[in-house]
């Protein structure tokens, strides 16, 4: 959301005359989910599609103007910050929400949508432990945020099989993930393998993998899947205006150090607010935001937060 001066924009429930840009359908990663089953108030799940047309309808209700466009540049040199769009149009504007998301590496399999929330994930948290304890589980990908993820769920599943496509960890992994990893024995690293098929009904029921030295597959009744292969956010479009950390993620509140904000030339007599970035009222929420939960309700809440903020930035 893109809280704006100009008065055409309709005014939104607590006051704010707002503008969301959406490049594509609204709802972003969620949106594309088959299923979302742990968001609060859908005890029964919820596909993201549908989550994400009754909150375009809530927020036409509260006055918030929402326009198909894609941006392409922040200029923020100087205030009203201004957003360029695909179209060749510009928006003036106080205050920014980012909240462009991230575009996750996932696997080149046919139904790999099709059981995206009821069987394949892409963050292992308590939620997800929930849902598969007791039984075999299965994570791609050989970096520190895999490693973490079997390490975790080693914790109450039966059996967590690794796979990656190189020989080992030891180039793509922090040393102290490695040692865990060898020293857990219900971790089973599979080199040189890669998934192949996925099948189920409603939701993930088998696996099919391949070893790519030998060509011999296998196929395994396991029906949780977690992808950790890395996301790359959507940030080329701001210009190099905020702090971004090593991955591109954006920098925010207590995570900007000293040495950020001494080189973004910060110019407020105070520290930024919870969400804000390096750049005053320009503030980040969701998956494009460093250190973010990946989850729906996690978002919905950042934003709900980030609008608390800018009443404090617009005050100034």
């Amino acid at each position: 959301m893109n809280p704006l001066t100009q008065p055409k924009y309709g005014i939104s429930s607590e006051g704010l005359d707002v503008l969301a840009l959406e490049s594509s359908s609204p709802g972003g990663q969620a949106g594309s989910s088959s299923r979302i089953e742990n968001y609060l108030g859908f005890p029964n799940g919820i596909s993201g599609q549908e989550l994400a047309a009754r909150a375009y309808i809530q927020a036409q209700k509260f006055g918030a103007h929402q326009l198909l466009a894609k941006a392409t540049r922040l200029l923020c040199d100087r205030k009203p910050y201004t957003i360029e769009l695909d179209n060749g149009s510009r928006i003036s504007t106080r205050c920014v929400v980012i909240a462009s998301g991230a575009q996750y590496r996932k696997l080149p399999l046919e139904d790999l949508k099709r059981f995206e929330g009821v069987g394949v994930y892409y963050g292992a948290t308590f939620v997800e432990v929930q849902l598969c304890g007791g039984e075999e589980v299965i994570v791609v990908g050989g970096g520190n945020a895999a490693g973490q993820a079997a390490v975790f769920l080693a914790r109450t599943t039966k059996r967590v099989h690794m796979l990656v496509r190189s020989s080992g960890l030891t180039e793509t992994m922090s040393r102290y993930l490695v040692r865990r990893i060898e020293d857990t024995a219900t971790i089973t690293l599979h080199p040189y393998t890669e998934i192949i098929a996925l099948q189920g009904g409603n939701h993930l029921e088998s696996v099919q993998w391949r070893d790519s030295q030998t060509s011999r597959t296998e196929k395994r009744e396991i029906r949780h899947l977690f992808v950790m292969t890395g996301a790359n956010p959507n940030t080329t479009w701001l210009n190099g205006c905020v702090s971004l950390d090593r991955e591109g993620f954006i920098k925010s509140g207590p995570d900007l150090s000293p040495e950020d904000l001494s080189g973004a030339h910060w110019p407020i007599n105070r520290q930024p607010y919870l969400l804000e970035t390096s750049l005053p009222g320009v503030f980040a929420v969701g998956d494009v935001r460093s250190g973010s939960i990946k989850r729906v309700a996690s978002a919905v809440g950042e934003g709900s937060i980030a609008i608390s903020f800018i009443h404090k930035v617009l005050q100034e």
